[in-house]
Parts: structure tokens; C-alpha cells; sequence
């Protein structure tokens, strides 16, 4: 069972190896499983989602297990093959070309990259949060946008480092694919405009998650009333009233009509049509939308109710009901309460809605 099996890099690997590796990694796997349940039990324990050092050390535990689990399993492919130090392992080529050899701590410097940028992420995020919940504006809209570009940035330069730590000149690598990032370019144009248009909202801020926003196409003629779920680097999600989830592309909301109902005053003026039918008391029809309108309370009732005839219908008066409210998600469900109530106050005081009729004439046969 010493023989050799086959090698990995330097190393020659026996079934001792490969049984002691197995073991290695399944007590890492389980380790960090439990790491992960101690940080969701204090999670759930404190009730926030972002609290302190403790928690970031935590987190930061629990992704390093591995790690330590890797440099363990090199120290013991070193005890059947004593003459091979780690610098043989980290010379070792793995993938060479004519000017680009990629050598085995090319990998590991790029594995190390990526597990610190995302640890650098989540770190950035608990900087920011602490920042922000200082400041008496402060809202998860705002904390989404500042924590989505620190990791577009660390990200970023994270790959360039991985390209430099490669040794891939990225000088030659662009000019000298000129063409191919032409053609790239000139089919994926959409796409860059989405991304472009991703990077203008989270700087701008204009739009943030938890917004209710109304889009008008000038297309399709249709507004679409969404709540922003989250905004992503080329596209973003939405829910509609109907509860579904809408992933629409950022050049949308740069490029159509987009009002904001929680950008500034939330408070909006919403209108509800009525028609009564022609002999009606005007004055008793008023009264009673005015009591409609203030039976709800959900409409303010420091801001002024209007009933205006709109006009003299084909089949009876048309009437408006113009009440303010908050711009809320659940606006139509307040509309609907108020009709509910305008057609019991209707009932109750004999007051007739009118319906499309028609007199046919028919000729008299003699």
C-alpha cells in the first residue's frame, strides 16, 4: 500500500495519501458546516443581518477552513516524498506556451486573490453599513448602491492583479485582439449599453431597491407600475403588482419615462371616475363621495377632496372623486375600498349608477 499510484505535480501519491486527503477534506467540510452554524445561530440570535467584528471573524473562519485543510494536505504528501519542498510545488509548471508558463503558486496566487477580494466584500459592506446607519438619511436603498460599486471595484482589480501576478501583459492582450474586440463589441453593443446604464444608476442613486416606480413606454404605450428589487450591473428586478418578478435591462429605466413615487413627497394626488345617472342630486352625490373618499384612512384628510363634473356623458354625469394619498404599493387596493364604500353610500341614499341602453324602433309592417 506504499507503492506509488500516480503522481500529482511533484508528489507521488500512494492509497495512505489518497485515504488521509479524503479524511482531510471531510473533516474540513464538516467544520466549516458547523462554522456556518454558529454564525447563523448568532444571526438569528441578535436579529440583524450586519453585526460587528465578531461576526465578520466569523464569517472569515469559516472560509479559511479549507485553506488550512489545503496546507495540511501538503505536509503530508511530504512525509512519502521528503526530497520535494514546496518550492518544487510552487515552480511546478502546469500549464506552459510559448511566452505564458503558468506554474502551480500562479494558482494559488489567484485562488488567494479571489478569497480575499470576497472577503474584502464583506468586509466593505461592514464598513459601509457602520457609516451609513450614522447618518439620519440613511436607508437600505443607499447601502445596496455603495456596497454594489465597492465590489464592482474590488472585483476589478482583483482580476487585473490575477492578470499581472499571470504574467499577461493586458497591452498586448487588447491590442493585439483589436479586431476580435470590434466584432465583440459591435454584436454585444446592447449589452454594453446595459452596463453602461447599470454603472449610471448606482452612481446617480436617482433609483434604489424598495423603490415603487411607475415606467412609460413611449412604445408601447403602457405604464408599469414596479417595486425594485435589486439592481445588478446590466439588468434589474422588479415586481409588478401582479407579484411577479420582471428582469428588465438597465437601458430601460435610463432610456424610457421613469417616475419615482418614493424619490421625493410620497404624497400624490389619485383620481376615481364615477358616473350617476341624469336627475340625480348633484349636491347629495357630492356629500356622499367627499364621505367615501373620508371614510378611508389611508387618504389625508389635512389636504382638500375634490368632486368635479367632468362632464355630461351619453348615458349620465361624470364625475371625478380627487382625494391625496400616499404613494403606497397597495393603492389600488385603497382605490377598490373606496368604490366598495361610494357603492353602498349610493344604495342607501337611492342614488343610480347609469348603464349603456339603447331604444331600437322597429317598423310597422302594414
Amino acid at each position: 500500500m506504499t507503492n506509488s499510484l500516480f503522481s500529482l505535480g511533484p508528489f507521488d501519491l500512494n492509497i495512505w495519501n489518497i485515504i488521509f486527503l479524503i479524511f482531510l477534506f471531510y473533516v474540513a467540510y464538516k467544520g466549516r458546516k458547523i462554522a456556518l452554524g454558529i454564525l447563523n445561530k448568532y444571526v438569528r440570535k441578535t436579529e440583524i443581518r450586519i453585526q460587528g467584528k465578531r461576526l465578520a471573524w466569523l464569517k472569515f473562519l469559516s472560509q479559511s477552513i479549507y485553506l488550512l485543510a489545503f496546507y495540511i494536505a501538503i505536509l503530508s504528501l511530504r512525509i512519502n516524498n521528503p526530497g520535494v519542498g514546496f518550492d518544487d510545488l510552487l515552480n511546478y509548471p502546469i500549464i506552459q506556451f510559448s511566452s505564458i508558463k503558468i506554474a502551480f503558486y500562479h494558482i494559488i496566487v489567484v485562488i488567494t486573490v479571489l478569497f480575499s477580494a470576497r472577503i474584502a466584500v464583506f468586509f466593505s459592506r461592514l464598513y459601509i453599513a457602520r457609516k451609513l446607519k450614522d447618518n439620519p438619511k440613511y436607508n437600505e436603498g443607499n447601502l445596496y448602491i455603495y456596497t454594489q460599486l465597492a465590489k464592482y471595484v474590488i472585483y476589478v482589480f482583483s482580476i487585473l492583479f490575477c492578470f499581472q501576478a499571470l504574467n499577461i501583459p493586458l497591452s498586448n492582450l487588447l491590442f493585439g485582439s483589436a479586431a476580435v474586440l470590434v466584432g465583440i463589441g459591435l454584436g454585444l453593443q446592447d449589452a454594453f449599453k446595459d452596463l453602461i446604464a447599470g454603472f449610471i444608476l448606482l452612481l446617480e442613486g436617482n433609483l434604489k431597491v424598495g423603490d415603487i416606480i411607475r415606467i412609460s413606454s413611449a412604445e408601447n404605450h403602457e405604464n408599469l407600475v414596479a417595486k425594485i428589487k435589486k439592481i445588478n450591473i446590466r439588468t434589474t428586478q422588479i415586481q409588478t403588482w401582479e407579484g411577479n418578478v420582471l428582469v428588465i435591462p438597465n437601458s430601460i429605466l435610463t432610456r424610457d419615462q421613469v417616475e419615482n413615487w418614493s424619490h421625493s413627497s410620497r404624497l400624490t394626488r389619485f383620481t376615481i371616475k364615477v358616473s350617476v345617472a341624469y336627475g340625480s342630486d348633484t349636491d347629495l352625490v357630492k356629500k356622499l363621495l367627499e364621505t367615501a373618499a373620508l371614510s378611508h384612512p389611508k387618504v389625508k384628510r389635512t389636504q382638500q377632496i375634490l368632486v368635479r363634473l367632468s362632464d355630461f356623458g351619453d348615458n349620465g354625469l361624470q364625475l371625478e372623486l380627487i382625494f391625496w394619498a400616499d404613494q403606497h404599493w397597495d393603492i389600488k387596493t385603497y382605490k377598490s375600498e373606496i368604490r366598495f364604500e361610494i357603492d353602498r353610500l349610493f344604495r342607501a341614499n337611492d342614488i343610480r349608477i347609469p348603464f349603456p341602453q339603447r331604444t331600437v324602433h322597429l317598423p310597422k309592417n302594414d
